[in-house]
């Protein structure tokens, strides 16, 4: 005769339910996942702020990375082709982004994080049909609450399940960055007008300085691969020299000895590192947009409060 194990079948029952659950939990958050494409590293962080556990997010143009040298890989434009959303900032700074997504042939959304925002006029005079426009509005915080909108709107009509979550998530960012802006402001206030003029290698300061009260002078600009003159770097020199500015500063992508010619030539002081373009990898001081903005405010207030 025959046997057939015994299954009580109350165990039995939830052995089943469990399993189901599992593979419902499994297979409901992979559903939920979107791959969404920035063009570097601050606007990844962005997307994850907002997006949270529903995004997976991947930077064309990684942290301690340079978006202004950007070269794409036919890997680049595998992964845009099959991307639930792309991210880029605009304003003239990852133009090559929508070249590089029709050619790989995506079709979804092409998001540009900054719209609404009142962009600068770049200083100087640069090559380029958009070298009029400073692209680095993300160096005022106020200006990233309207990233945040974009952003959340974007993730929000891709995946409408998610509304709740990006809502939520959007808020406790701009709350954090409304603290952000608030700390900056106080500390900038205690400082002297005479010590609020500073050098930094790459002219990507404008929106900081606009916003906050200081004033930011570089010999090389905003679009970061511009090569200064002799006569200019000369003049800068003696303006520094006549000027007394407290410090110059190192762009963590630019050329540091430009600078430190600067410094010796000027007599200024050494002042630090300074995040403009990109995040730190995840091990250094700048692995997020928060930190970054707080980094640089800390090495800012230490060379220039000092006496």
């Amino acid at each position: 005769m025959r046997r057939f194990p015994f299954r009580h079948p109350l165990r039995h029952a939830w052995q089943t339910a469990f399993i189901a659950l599992a593979f419902f939990m499994v297979s409901g958050a992979r559903a939920a996942e979107i791959e969404v494409i920035a063009s570097f590293s601050i606007l990844g962080d962005f997307v994850r702020q907002i997006g949270g556990e529903r995004v997976s997010v991947h930077t064309l143009v990684g942290p301690g990375q340079d978006t202004h040298a950007y070269e794409p890989r036919p890997s680049d434009a595998r992964r845009l082709k099959h991307a639930g959303l792309v991210v880029l900032n605009g304003l003239g700074f990852d133009d090559w982004l929508p070249r590089l997504a029709r050619a790989s042939g995506y079709q979804g959304t092409l998001l540009v994080a900054s719209d609404g925002i009142r962009p600068l006029a770049m200083r100087g005079g640069n090559d380029g049909q958009n070298a009029r426009i400073d692209p680095h509005a993300w160096q005022d915080v106020v200006n990233v609450r309207a990233y945040v909108t974009n952003i959340a709107a974007a993730l929000i009509a891709a995946d409408p399940d998610g509304a709740d979550a990006y809502r939520a998530n959007a808020a406790r960012y701009r709350d954090a960055l409304d603290a952000l802006d608030a700390d900056i402001r106080a500390a900038i206030a205690r400082l002297p007008q005479e010590r609020r003029r500073v050098v930094s290698s790459h002219d990507a300061f404008a929106y900081f300085a606009r916003a906050y009260g200081l004033a930011f002078l570089a010999p090389v600009g905003a679009a970061g691969h511009s090569k200064p003159g002799a006569r200019d770097v000369a003049r800068l020199i003696e303006q520094l020299r006549n000027e007394k500015a407290p410090a110059v500063f190192i762009e963590t992508i630019s050329d540091p000895r430009l600078i430190e010619r600067i410094r010796a030539e000027s007599g200024a002081t050494m002042g630090g590192t300074l995040y403009s373009d990109a995040l730190s990898p995840a091990e250094g001081p700048a692995p997020t947009y928060i930190s970054m903005m707080r980094h640089n405010l800390d090495t800012l207030m230490a060379a220039l409060a000092a006496r």
